[in-house]
């Protein structure tokens, strides 16, 4: 029986929840989710939690903060000046903006609007967070390209 290995490229279907039960992301609906393992694809925990599994296997892994997206970095909340934001941009606690520095998007989550500043939050929205997945391994392709998959028959 094939077992997942660094290298393998493969393919699952995957739930996030955080620890109060939240869903987060989910392939529900969606192609699965391919990737290679321990390329830094995705975060090391989940990189680590597929690692041994087999073909059509479930598992439900549990990815501690610093395997995760590491803890909230304090330095990436500050002030925004009211002003300097479009009166056209709608504001609203828990949404999204995208600030931009000359040469990328930075996307940033509105944490308090105040009379005459924003405050925000530049950290990854699962920063600080515990992570759970519950795991379906679909297929697994090793460096000969040669693949294998799980079809459930019904």
């Amino acid at each position: 029986m094939k077992m997942v290995k660094v290298g393998d490229i493969v393919s699952l279907h995957y739930k996030g929840t955080l620890n109060d039960g939240t869903i987060f992301d989910s392939s529900e609906g969606r192609e699965p989710l391919e990737f290679e393992v321990g390329s830094g694809m995705v975060i090391k925990g989940f990189d680590d939690g597929v690692m041994g599994m087999a073909i059509g296997e479930k598992k439900d892994i549990h990815i501690g903060v610093e395997e995760a997206y590491g803890p909230a970095n304090e330095q990436m909340i500050f002030k925004f000046d009211k002003a300097g934001i479009p009166g056209d941009v709608p504001l609203e606690v828990g949404g999204t903006l995208n600030m931009h520095d000359g040469q990328q998007a930075i996307p940033v989550i509105i944490r308090e609007i105040a009379e005459d500043y924003v405050l925000m939050d530049a950290n990854h929205p699962l920063a600080g967070q515990e992570l759970n997945f519950a795991l379906e391994l679909v297929s697994i392709k090793d460096g000969s390209n040669l693949e294998v998959e799980f079809e459930d028959i019904k």
